[in-house]
Order: C-alpha cells, then sequence, then structure tokens
C-alpha cells in the first residue's frame, strides 16, 4: 500500500449517549498507533437521547467531522452521507456501540497492505478473534442463513456477510449506487461490489455483542429485509 494514505472511520450513530464517547476514544488511540492519516466522521442519524448534546461538545476539525440528519433514516443512510463527504482512500465502518473493537483495525488493513485487496470484512466466525461473547442462538443461526444464501447468489465463501466491520477502498464504494436506508445496507454492499468484481478478503475479529437490555437495535424484521436485499439486488441491478 502506497505511503501516505488516509483512512477514513465512518460512525453512524443512533441513541449511543452511552458509548459513543468512549468508542471515538478508542478509535482515535487505535487510529493513531498504525500511523496513518485519518479522518473520523460521526453521522448522528436523529438521536433522540443524548447523543447530540455529547457530539456539540466535541471540536470538530480536519479529522473529526459531525453530520447531523434531520430525521431519523438509518444505517445505510448514515453510510451513504459519510461515504458522501469522505476523503480517505481507505473506508472503515465502525459501529457507535462496544460491539467491534477498534483494536483489529491493525488486522483489517493487512489485505490492503499485503494483497490488492479491495474490500475487507471482519468476520466474527472463522477464529484467531480474542474473544467473542457468546448470546442469541437465533441471530446466529440467521446470519449463517443470510450469508449462505448472499454466497449463494455472488458465488462468494464468506462467513459473515452481516458483519459491522467492513472496510473498502473508496474508489471502488464510489462506482455503487447504494440505496438501502436500513441495514439491508449489509447485502446491497456485498452483492453489488461482487458484481464489481471486487477482490474480497475475511480476517478474525472480535466481538462483544449487545443485549437488547444492553441496547441492542437489529431485530427480526431487519433480517427479513436482509433477505428481501438479497433477492432484489442479486437480480436486478
Amino acid at each position: 500500500m502506497e505511503e501516505n494514505i488516509k483512512i477514513t472511520v465512518i460512525i453512524p450513530c443512533y441513541n449511543e449517549a452511552k458509548t459513543i464517547e468512549k468508542v471515538l476514544i478508542d478509535v482515535k488511540k487505535n487510529l493513531d498507533e498504525i500511523n496513518y492519516s485519518y479522518e473520523i466522521i460521526i453521522i448522528n442519524d436523529f438521536s433522540s437521547d443524548n447523543t447530540e448534546n455529547i457530539l456539540k461538545k466535541l471540536k470538530v476539525n480536519e479529522n473529526l467531522k459531525i453530520i447531523n440528519h434531520d430525521k431519523n433514516m438509518g444505517k445505510g443512510a448514515a453510510v451513504r452521507s459519510g461515504i458522501s463527504v469522505s476523503k480517505g482512500e481507505l473506508i472503515i465502518i465502525q459501529d457507535a456501540d462496544l460491539e467491534y473493537n477498534p483494536r483489529d483495525y491493525k488486522k483489517l488493513l493487512i489485505p490492503f497492505e499485503e494483497t490488492d485487496a479491495d474490500v475487507v470484512y471482519g468476520s466474527r466466525f472463522i477464529g484467531g478473534g480474542n474473544y467473542v461473547r457468546i448470546h442469541f442462538f437465533w441471530h446466529f443461526l440467521a446470519n449463517k442463513i443470510l450469508t449462505f444464501i448472499c454466497n449463494f447468489f455472488t458465488n462468494l465463501n464468506l462467513t459473515d456477510m452481516e458483519t459491522g466491520y467492513k472496510v473498502f477502498k473508496r474508489n471502488i464504494l464510489l462506482k455503487l449506487d447504494l440505496k438501502e436506508n436500513s441495514f439491508g445496507i449489509e447485502p446491497e454492499l456485498t452483492i453489488k461490489l461482487s458484481k464489481k468484481n471486487a477482490k474480497f478478503f475475511e480476517v478474525p475479529i472480535s466481538y462483544n455483542g449487545r443485549s437488547y437490555a444492553e441496547g441492542k437495535k437489529i431485530t427480526i424484521k431487519d433480517a427479513f429485509r436482509a433477505l428481501f436485499c438479497i433477492f432484489r439486488y442479486s437480480i436486478f441491478k
């Protein structure tokens, strides 16, 4: 990977007042350690808790941008907003909770440094991460089913299509006409990138999944939306 490359970290954020400050601290710490120039873009997706007040106290500069949506639109819309103003050659999607550990950035960047990767997914299921919290059998099963069906249509052999850790070369993302506002952005990205013949890699990551009492937001409705998106974007453009 060429020197002086810039990384953009996009953080979609909805009602994460309990975690957003800690996430931002961890993201900055780990970006500083990998010695790349970077920018962080937080998209406040019309939070109804204290998230907006916390973000207002942050010092916005060339390394930190904050975008405020005027209505709640969903993760996909937040990701698109972040991409539209991003300047980094590589784009990392970082959830605003504490489920994914920015310490894994080093692993996620290795395929870009050592190969001609276009896309790297952090997998919770291939082993090699430091830890994976165990719970939610039905979420695990739904993830496996959705990943299998997505693999069937894309001819990929991903283990974790729904992962919240995805890293992309910005130039290939800009070729995509992304439409999904919700968590449907995950299969949409995968399918549309596969149609562009993007080179995919997976690396193992740690995962500290939350319970619903702790703030987890994805539901069975999102699983059905993901299934719809797999068929929609596989069959149609």
